[in-house]
């Protein structure tokens, strides 16, 4: 049976838009980045946990920014003989690897954390509160820029990170406040703690998404029995089956399927429909399909129409 195989990339529009995506993501990335490493000297400077603690928050939503920037350039990565795809998956790569030293420094606070609870440390609360206001700033202009500019499911993850992020930078300052007026060094460790909650919580998603992706899950925002009734719905379209969809980048969906048809005479223009149905309703254009007529189907066969396996 003949294949069509279509990849509806709209090269120079969707490279412009990527490229735009990267350049969007990059000063929120430095800004966020720069100031992670200055918190993370003052966290060591001061002795407070939470600001060490926030610093890995903050470094945790720069991974997340980096990420959305990286997938933004390496979708205008040319394909290859070795890498049809292009290399899309690179960014699910870095979002595991950054996943994982996550729960690295994670472990690393919580055990510090509970050191401390037995052994109480000397901490500049002064210092603390500074930092943490500054970082609270810092998080909200970042914030700010990423509301501007959520089109992806990247740059929205990226924007829960640093939301996430604020409430890091408040509990900091509450810990620099309470220790400088009343000299309760307990609520360092203890607002770390909650801290590392919060870092594990977005760790724990990214690393279930990235999972996800791996497996060749179908991506969380579609829904396959939707998208087949849907491509099921068009005229002269008999049925569908033997659907599979699956990402190859968090913003990337590919789709591949069987259509059934009365008359193989149909197939160039139920192609060009189905086509303008899945990019248009799913924003799916990595589109492969292949054509069969009624009652072929039954000889070699044997799941069932409108389902997928």
């Amino acid at each position: 049976m003949t294949q069509d195989h279509h990849h509806a990339h709209r090269h120079d529009h969707h490279d412009h838009n990527h490229e735009h995506a990267a350049n969007q993501m990059l000063w929120p990335l430095l800004l966020t980045a720069g100031f992670a490493f200055i918190e993370a000297f003052g966290g060591w400077y001061s002795g407070s946990l939470a600001l060490l603690g926030d610093a890995g928050h903050m470094f945790s939503d720069a991974a997340a920014l980096g990420l959305a920037w990286l997938g933004a350039w390496f979708a205008q990565r040319p394909v290859s003989q070795r890498h049809s795809y292009g290399l899309m998956r690179a960014e699910v790569i870095v979002a595991m690897v950054n996943g994982l030293v996550m729960l690295v420094v994670i472990g690393f606070i919580l055990y510090e954390a509970i050191q401390r609870l037995h052994t109480p440390q000397p901490v500049m609360g002064l210092q603390v509160t500074v930092i943490a206001f500054i970082g609270m700033v810092v998080n909200l202009l970042v914030a700010k820029n990423l509301h501007q500019h959520q089109h992806s499911i990247n740059q929205r993850a990226a924007l829960l990170h640093v939301l996430g992020d604020l409430l890091g930078s408040l509990a900091a300052l509450v810990a620099g406040v309470t220790i400088y007026f009343t000299g309760w060094t307990a609520i360092d460790p203890l607002l770390s703690i909650f801290i590392s909650l919060l870092i594990l919580v977005s760790t724990i998603r990214l690393l279930a998404e990235v999972l996800h992706v791996l497996m060749e899950g179908v991506p969380n925002h579609l829904d396959i029995t939707t998208v087949t009734k849907v491509m099921d719905a068009l005229p002269k379209v008999h049925g569908v089956h033997s659907v599979h969809i699956w990402s190859l980048s968090s913003e990337i969906s590919a789709i591949s399927a069987h259509v059934v048809l009365n008359d193989l005479a149909d197939w160039q223009e139920v192609l060009l429909g189905l086509r303008a149905k899945l990019h248009e309703q799913f924003d799916i254009d990595h589109i492969t399909l292949q054509p069969e007529l009624v009652g072929e189907t039954h000889h070699h066969q044997t799941d069932c129409w409108l389902t997928s396996r």
